[in-house]
């Protein structure tokens, strides 16, 4: 897959656009327009828009460290990205943004139980150790979804 010049500039801006969009969302917790972005850029750029979401996860990890809590980064925007790229383009319009909606919601809901298969595993914890950690994530996982469905509005 070759990328021309004003790809490479355009998937550079959007990936600072984004890291950028998660700093300044920062003040309001669980509240971002990262998976706004993710769907937007998929939508438009398909397999291409990965570039632009790990331009993100870098400068997530160059700027804010690359410590544990990176890690499932590597794979959890990709899994929004995957989902979105599974839904129908024929879908009638009417109908797309509150399937962008829901599906930005449902990765929120998860985000944690995503996100606790790595930590589970970087920290050593048993499988019952992972559940319980899944089930205390919950109520954050709920704000998160909560949230993402919203600010998809």
């Amino acid at each position: 897959m070759k990328l021309t010049v004003r790809e490479t500039t355009v998937f550079g801006m959007l990936g600072a656009l984004m890291y950028a969009s998660k700093v300044i969302m920062e003040i309001a917790p669980n509240v971002h327009l990262l998976g706004v972005f993710t769907i937007a850029i998929t939508v438009v750029y398909r397999k291409k828009a990965l570039f632009p979401v790990y331009i993100y996860v870098m400068l997530n990890g160059l700027l804010s460290g690359f410590a544990t809590w990176w890690i499932p980064y590597l794979y959890l925007w990709a899994v929004l990205w995957g989902v979105t790229m599974l839904i129908p383009k024929n879908i009638p319009k009417a109908v797309k943004p509150i399937v962008y909606m829901i599906v930005n919601a449902c990765h929120g809901f998860l985000f944690g139980t995503l996100y606790d298969p790595a930590q589970a595993l970087l920290f050593g914890l048993s499988f019952d150790g992972m559940i319980a950690w899944i089930i205390a994530g919950l109520p954050w996982d709920f704000i998160h979804g909560v949230s993402n469905f919203f600010v998809g509005c």
